[in-house]
């Protein structure tokens, strides 16, 4: 197989399913942020009486700028969210920051995909930097050496994808269940929650993916 027959094969697809993902999590997101909770509580309250009833009281929840920058930060337990779904109390905003707030759980109690995906954080950042290089040297100049080095990059990022499903998956399933548990919801608004969050969830499958797709395609060239 030609390396343009593989390049359409693996490349083009991946791409395209990414693009899907991410306008379904806008699309669910959008759909959702408009629908209210009957509780009204804020994200923010929300993230807080999740984390409370897990015994976790020492996380620092914060507000941030931007459209779906919700995350948490094991570094500093610290957990952020953007300022629409801080302050909304949409079932979307609810469901993203229950979803932050498993993540400060898993931290809490040790889930070991979670330390796991911690632990590859210093070398997946250090591939992230080189694959500009590895990009612009393999694929423009044809530098087997690159290419090679494309396929070590393109292993760090596929297995730090790899460990994130469990890790996002777990977090999403906490939400849901603690929603609920604490009376923050009730079972018929968990509709919005779940779409919202299983939009997300095909993300990080896209991602993980289109990663995997990558290192086949860069193992392949690096074998002519």
């Amino acid at each position: 197989m030609s390396s343009m027959q593989l390049f359409l094969f693996l490349i083009i697809p991946t791409a395209i399913l990414g693009m899907f993902a991410q306008a379904k999590v806008q699309g669910a997101y959008k759909k959702w942020s408009r629908v209210g909770s009957r509780s009204r509580i804020t994200g923010r309250e929300a993230a807080a009486y999740v984390m409370q009833k897990a015994g976790v009281t020492d996380v620092e929840i914060t507000s941030t700028r931007g459209h779906l920058t919700d995350h948490y930060d094991p570094t500093h337990k610290r957990l952020v969210l953007s300022e629409e779904n801080y302050r909304g109390s949409s079932l979307a905003a609810l469901g993203v920051a229950a979803h932050e707030a498993g993540h400060a759980i898993q931290h809490a109690t040790g889930y070991s995909m979670l330390k796991f995906r911690m632990s590859l954080v210093p070398i997946t950042m250090f591939a992230s930097k080189l694959l500009p290089f590895v990009i612009i040297g393999g694929f423009f100049f044809g530098m087997l050496g690159l290419i090679k080095l494309g396929v070590l990059v393109y292993l760090v990022l596929t297995v730090f994808q790899l460990v994130t499903l469990p890790v996002e998956f777990d977090a999403s399933r906490r939400a849901k269940v603690e929603l609920v548990a604490t009376g923050i919801l009730q079972n018929d608004e968990m509709v919005g929650v779940n779409k919202t969050l299983d939009a997300a969830a095909l993300t990080y499958v896209a991602a993980f993916v289109s990663s995997l797709a990558n290192l086949l395609y860069l193992f392949a060239l690096s074998r002519d």
